[in-house]
């Protein structure tokens, strides 16, 4: 809650942070990397999950700038959320652990300095450099498009914000819904409204 809201004490809020505590331990310790696949079947959901994490950073950076703490934890359960259902590339895996690892660190910093040694650092996490957000990777960098044939809708997907006309074309035409949909014929016009909308003409 923001410091400046009332709020009544309850030994429940004890109780949810110390399962969140827990969990974030149950999600760290142990996780064997050299069982993990060196690249996930799914590179999309690999993709997704590291425009996570930086948006992680970029969002709590901010949050913390601003003394909205509240917030900032916020951030980081999300992430930690999504990393427990992440089934994908193992260094993306890694990726996201030691990020949240040092997100938590100056909330959390006697939890945060004991997963960074189960990460198998040797140094201390206090000691590493805060994270900073890649931010072509940012939620607000990706757009979602829709692809249609001949008017009508037949998938939307997420492109690069501001992605080059040709480019966009090449990813539509590129996508099995949209062949499946052209069913061998060749595009006649191919009409990009940037941001928002690819019509493929045949």
């Amino acid at each position: 809650s923001p410091p400046e809201r009332d709020l009544e004490w309850t030994e429940a809020g004890i109780q949810g942070a110390w399962k969140y505590i827990n969990r974030l331990w149950r999600l760290i310790n142990g996780v064997d990397f050299s069982a993990l696949r060196a690249t996930g079947t799914d590179a999309n959901a690999s993709m997704a999950m590291r425009r996570k994490i930086h948006t992680a950073i970029f969002e709590m950076t901010r949050d913390l700038d601003q003394f909205h703490f509240n917030k900032a934890v916020a951030r980081f359960r999300e992430l930690s959320n999504a990393l427990e259902s992440f089934n994908g590339d193992g260094k993306v895996l890694r990726e996201g652990l030691e990020t949240l690892v040092r997100l938590i660190s100056p909330v959390m910093p006697h939890l945060a300095e004991e997963l960074w040694a189960e990460l198998g650092h040797k140094t201390m996490v206090v000691d590493e450099q805060w994270p900073v957000a890649d931010e072509s990777l940012l939620d607000s960098a990706v757009v979602k498009m829709a692809i249609q044939v001949n008017g009508k809708l037949r998938v939307v997907i997420e492109m690069q914000k501001d992605i080059d006309k040709g480019d966009a074309e090449k990813l539509a035409l590129g996508h099995e819904l949209v062949q499946k949909a052209m069913d061998g014929k060749p595009p006649k016009k191919v009409i990009v409204v940037p941001n928002r909308i690819v019509n493929v003409v045949v």
